[in-house]
């Protein structure tokens, strides 16, 4: 009975017509351990078949040599338009989420991308923004004078409560906070998000307090998030951790380990570069920021004009309000957090006009060139599971990040021997290569290296 229900089964694959079909790559699925040549069917934006055996298809990819692998997933990309999305597509990324900031309202962001994406979208329901309304905050996408610069009343604290809360009756992905842009923040305020998510079972993408060795630091900020998940049972994901960290990230990873091993639902993620980026007139740069953050004028660039700042040219630009990126981190920590077994990938990117940092167009690209390839720190397949699996199982999302049958039809291909990030400091909006074909929901929007015009199957994701 085995061997007629194999070939009957064969057979069917055989005579049936797949609306796409990627034929003899090397298809490697992280999730299952799958590492082998296999032929690949899609119909109706699912994948039906993953097999040896010869498939036919209305359209079919010859990814002969390449490696055919899920679609790379972004949890923390705050580029969510035209423009960032298709550097995400070049760079394999077929969703592309907002979790740290968020969004508020939830409704409206949807409806605003719905049908003009090229990549699956979703964002988490933003206590920074839902703050921000409530408090009348001037700043754009972050807080810039009323949110930082006084405490909330307990109206406007129950307020911003509600606004959170809406936001996942609307079921946004999850709540997004980011602590650090609120200074006057109460630890009660913070511990009452966190019972929010816990009650309503969402997790929460925390960008933490104070960075660095100097106290309270990154030590002080992780036993806050850390014990405020115990005690409320929330789930918590930990953004950027090297960033935060610095060269104290080896018992930054040690406590996040030790949580997970009493039992604390604790991830966290990394971007491979030495430099962040965030707003100059945030909270960040307030009195006493080359002591928190190690580093000093020199250190900063103004992602406008690519310029390295001055004292004069600080008090300028944090005046005028906009981007700047802080080359701060050691390369060998950076190494650490990439290489270590549950950190996940993710960029913290976003382009506007071109400017802005690397990473929002070569974050998995730059993963795969130097630290698969050129440094042989990482496997191909580890380097997979950071960009796949382990994403996906933090959204728990069972039908993305993997390459089975059922599975949301979501494809990276590329070429392992040329995938290369381009994008630098000073020329950020550069497509990365090697990565010839990219598919989502069954539709290809990257073919033979070129994004398709026109072309916008995404969709936004909901909890």
């Amino acid at each position: 009975m085995k061997f007629l229900t194999f070939f009957l089964l064969a057979g069917s694959l055989a005579g049936q017509q797949y609306d796409l079909v990627i034929e003899n790559g090397h298809v490697m699925d992280p999730d299952s351990g799958l590492d082998a040549v296999r032929n690949i069917g899609i119909s109706a934006g699912k994948i039906k078949a993953i097999t040896a055996k010869p498939l036919k298809g209305k359209q079919v990819v010859n990814a002969k040599g390449l490696i055919v692998a899920p679609g790379f997933i972004d949890l923390h990309s705050h580029g969510q338009d035209d423009e960032n999305y298709r550097y995400k597509a070049r760079d394999g990324v077929t969703t592309a989420l907002e979790m740290e900031v968020g969004a508020w309202p939830i409704d409206a962001w949807y409806k605003a991308r719905e049908g003009k994406a090229v990549v699956n979208f979703g964002a988490s329901s933003g206590h920074i923004p839902a703050q921000m309304a409530v408090m009348r905050d001037t700043g754009g996408f972050l807080p810039r004078d009323n949110a930082v610069n006084r405490p909330t009343t307990k109206a406007e604290a129950k307020q911003i409560r509600d606004n959170v809360g809406q936001g996942l009756t609307q079921r946004a992905l999850g709540i997004g906070m980011g602590i650090a842009y609120f200074p006057k923040a109460t630890r009660e305020e913070i511990y009452d998000i966190f019972t929010l998510a816990a009650e309503r079972k969402m997790p929460i993408y925390v960008h933490m307090r104070n960075p660095g060795p100097i106290e309270p630091g990154v030590v002080d900020s992780l036993q806050e998030v850390i014990g405020n998940a115990a005690a409320t049972g929330a789930s918590l994901h930990i953004v950027h951790i090297p960033s935060m960290a610095f060269r104290q990230l080896p018992l930054a990873l040690e406590m996040i380990d030790g949580a997970k091993r009493h039992g604390l639902d604790v991830t966290t993620e990394c971007y491979p570069y030495t430099a962040g980026m965030t707003q100059l007139e945030s909270a960040i740069f307030d009195p006493g920021w080359q002591e928190r953050l190690a580093i000093s004028y020199g250190d900063l660039q103004w992602t406008a004009t690519g310029e390295r700042l001055t004292e004069e040219t600080f008090r300028k630009y944090r005046q005028q309000g906009g981007a700047v990126v802080l080359h701060h981190m050691p390369e060998n920590m950076v190494k650490l957090a990439v290489t270590h077994p549950g950190v996940i990938i993710a960029s913290d990117g976003w382009l506007q006009n071109g400017k802005g940092h690397p990473r929002a167009a070569g974050t998995y690209s730059r993963v795969l060139a130097r630290y698969v390839r050129e440094q042989r720190a990482l496997s191909l397949m580890e380097a997979l599971r950071k960009m796949t699996v382990l994403p996906a199982q933090r959204l728990n999302m069972p039908n993305i990040g993997r390459l089975k049958v059922g599975a949301d039809a979501d494809i990276t291909v590329f070429d392992s021997a040329k995938v290369e990030d381009k994008a630098t400091y000073d020329k950020p909006a550069q497509y990365a290569e090697g990565i010839p074909y990219v598919i989502v929901n069954g539709i290809v929007v990257v073919k033979e290296g070129q994004l398709q015009a026109g072309v916008f199957p995404g969709r936004g994701l909901r909890r």
